[in-house]
């Protein structure tokens, strides 16, 4: 089986046309898509009556990928007390509680900063961050490219089967040691997830522009690019019972348009149910 979605729903105006309440956003995004990346997660941790509205506004079939607040996998750049950590690990789990109860939860996503690099201390911490989350499903992503660099690979594969980490496989701009090569290799036999965050390259990595974060996801992939992939979810999908796939490449609205292109390459069904005006010169 494969699902695909986009990272968050509020900024994909195609798919609100004739205008919809901020509220109901993510009831309409649900009639495009049976799957969402909740991105703001990474950013705060949300009240649990956010994740109770979501899990309620949305289908029975519906389900969320969370990526984790930053503060548990060391994007903050600060140092916390293990009573401090501990707490965070708390209150992120707590929040999210309503949405696993529903069971519409597929995986928490640790996404781990380009400066994460493959030694033993960070295993330690990604084994301690696998042990806080207890039985709840998690997906491990990397920005340095250590972790797949030469015999490493095999070992970082090996280390993410035993320890039950669900693989997050990128599609993103080789730019350095700060992203990743694609590796086709599921790591945990119930799912995978594959994120586009385009191959915009040049604009990548932070060159002190006051828009970088505006334009890093700037992409628009190509027919044969994306024919190229549906190879590859194909081949992720003889390997693990499910593929979530997460189109990230929205700086210039192309998420959308890219993630029902490939749905209709894989002849997965699209239902658009939102309001449309006759265009009179069309």
């Amino acid at each position: 089986m494969i699902s695909i979605g986009l990272a968050g729903w509020g900024d994909h105006e195609e798919l609100y046309r004739g205008g919809v309440r901020q509220q109901d956003k993510l009831k309409q995004y649900n009639k495009h898509f049976p799957l969402v990346e909740v991105d703001s997660s990474y950013y705060a941790i949300h009240k649990d009556s956010w994740y109770q509205k979501w899990a309620t506004d949305t289908t029975d079939s519906f389900s969320f990928i969370v990526k984790a607040y930053q503060g548990l996998t060391g994007q903050t750049r600060q140092t916390y007390s293990q009573e401090e950590t501990s707490g965070m690990f708390t209150a992120f789990r707590n929040s999210i509680r309503p949405v696993v109860e529903a069971g519409k939860l597929k995986a928490v996503l640790f996404q781990y900063p380009p400066w994460f690099d493959c030694t033993k201390a960070n295993v330690d911490v990604i084994r301690e961050a696998k042990a806080r989350m207890g039985d709840i499903p998690v997906a491990l992503e990397f920005r340095h490219q250590s972790w797949f660099r030469d015999c490493l690979r095999e070992k970082t594969l090996s280390f993410m089967r035993r320890e039950g980490w669900i693989h997050s496989v990128c599609d993103e701009p080789q730019a350095g040691v700060g992203s990743v090569p694609i590796v086709l290799e599921a790591t945990h036999p119930a799912m995978t997830i594959v994120r586009f965050h385009g191959r915009n390259e040049s604009g990548w990595v932070n060159n002190g522009e006051a828009n970088w974060r505006d334009v890093r996801y700037l992409y628009n992939y190509s027919q044969s690019e994306l024919l190229a992939w549906k190879a590859m979810l194909l081949q992720l999908q003889e390997q693990s019972r499910e593929v979530c796939v997460i189109f990230n490449n929205n700086s210039g609205g192309h998420a959308t348009g890219n993630a029902k292109e490939m749905m209709a390459m894989l002849g997965i069904a699209i239902e658009d149910t939102s309001p449309r005006q006759l265009d009179l010169f069309e």
